[in-house]
């Protein structure tokens, strides 16, 4: 039987899951998210009730966004964030 991802513990990865480490990164796959359901930038922007300018911005990977912001902008994307210990613990 298929492992759903919502039958996971927390940690635990799934085929669709990335890694974000900079601003850079969240910008992308919020771009790559919203292109793939065909969204323009201004509907992201109108169903959200920001602005154009933080939809931008946010994919451009403008590292001073206000996080709640961003956050709401990556729910309504259909995309959530996931804090856990790293795997790889190196040097910081």
């Amino acid at each position: 039987m298929p492992t759903s991802s919502e039958n996971l513990p927390l940690g635990n990865s799934v085929p669709d899951e990335t890694i974000v480490r900079t601003a850079a990164d969240i910008g992308a796959l919020a771009r790559d998210w919203r292109k793939q359901q065909g969204m323009k930038q201004a509907d992201v922007a109108g169903v959200s009730g920001s602005g154009n300018r933080f939809i931008v911005d946010l994919e451009s990977g403008k590292p001073t966004l206000q996080l709640q912001k961003t956050l709401d902008v990556l729910q309504l994307l259909g995309l959530e964030v996931v804090v856990r210990p790293k795997t790889d613990r190196g040097v910081w």
